[in-house]
Parts: structure tokens; C-alpha cells; sequence
């Protein structure tokens, strides 16, 4: 279902980034969007929103409520036609591709970094300046620990994974083995 909604959601996100590009305002785009995700993810906001009863009129009503002052003439069209082509629960995936679009033309990556002991900032630091060296972009790390990991650290930037950790290593010798 998740490649199913991304398919979905790919169209709607790229319109919004070339929209968000040719007015200059990428930035207000992603609070856009992240603030609908948030609202849709509302568990009393998502029983209305697959319910039935609930007609078109009143939903687009209701979230352009919701969303109050935090979108603009173009926000609000945007919440219309989720709502007139029953797609608002996909915000959440059209936040995300928007976030990857934003982060690719900004030449910035964003990096999750797992390890078996909490990493200092100056190990984030050597971490981002490492990754910014290979891969020539900008690097945003967001971290945490996981004592599974034995020791070492396992590095998710984009589709890449670096997997440096014990537990990583004795999984690929288990598969080696056929174990």
C-alpha cells in the first residue's frame, strides 16, 4: 500500500514544489503541508474524513476551518481539490515528497544516524563533514541510540545505508553462513 501512495501522492507533490518554486516559496509551502499532514493524522479529523455521511461541502468547510491562517489563497485550493479527488489522507505522503523535492533543489540531505551510544555534537559534526565530503551536499543529521546495535553505527542518507554497527555485521555473517 505505502508504493500505492506514494504513486498517488507523487503528482500532487511535485505540483506544489513547481508551484512553490515559481512563486518563491518553498518554505511556506512545507509548514503548509506539514500543518495539513498533522491535521489529517488527527485521529477525530481522519474518522470525519472517511466517513460517508460526511459530503464534500461540509469537509472542504471543515478544513479550510482547520486550517485557518495557515494557508494562503493557494493552500486552500489545495485542501479543495484533495477533498473534491478523496485524497486528503495521502497529505502526509505529499509532505514527504515535497520535503525530498525541497531538500534535493537545496542540495541538502537529510541523515539519520543510529548508535549504540548517544553521539556527542563534535561526532555529528565529523559524521556531516564526512557524508558532506562523499556526497557534495548538505548535510543534516538527526540522531539517536539504540543499544541493539551492540556498537557502531548504522547511517540511513536517502536511499543509501551505511551500516557499520556489531549487530549489522554479525547479521551479514549469519547470512554468509546461511544461518
Amino acid at each position: 500500500m505505502a508504493g500505492e501512495t506514494t504513486t498517488i501522492a507523487r503528482p500532487y507533490a511535485e505540483a506544489v514544489f513547481a508551484r512553490a518554486q515559481e512563486s518563491e516559496k518553498l518554505a511556506e509551502w512545507s509548514d503548509m503541508l506539514t500543518f495539513l499532514a498533522e491535521a489529517v493524522e488527527e485521529p477525530a479529523l481522519a474518522g470525519l474524513i472517511v466517513n460517508p455521511k460526511v459530503d464534500q461541502d461540509a469537509l472542504t468547510d471543515l478544513m479550510l476551518d482547520v486550517c485557518g491562517d495557515h494557508f494562503d489563497e493557494e493552500g486552500q485550493n489545495l485542501v479543495k481539490l484533495l477533498v473534491q479527488n478523496d485524497r486528503l489522507l495521502i497529505a502526509g505522503e505529499i509532505a514527504a515528497l515535497y520535503e525530498e523535492l525541497k531538500a534535493e533543489s537545496e542540495k541538502v540531505l537529510n541523515v539519520h544516524v543510529r548508535s549504540a551510544c548517544a553521539l556527542e555534537a563534535d561526532q555529528e559534526n565529523q559524521i556531516a563533514d564526512a557524508l558532506k565530503e562523499k556526497l557534495g551536499r548538505e548535510i543534516t543529521i538527526t540522531s539517536e541510540q539504540d543499544e541493539n546495535l551492540i556498537g557502531g553505527v548504522h547511517i540511513r542518507a536517502g536511499d543509501m545505508v551505511f551500516d557499520g554497527s556489531v549487530s549489522g555485521r554479525l547479521q551479514q555473517l549469519a547470512n554468509e553462513l546461511g544461518i
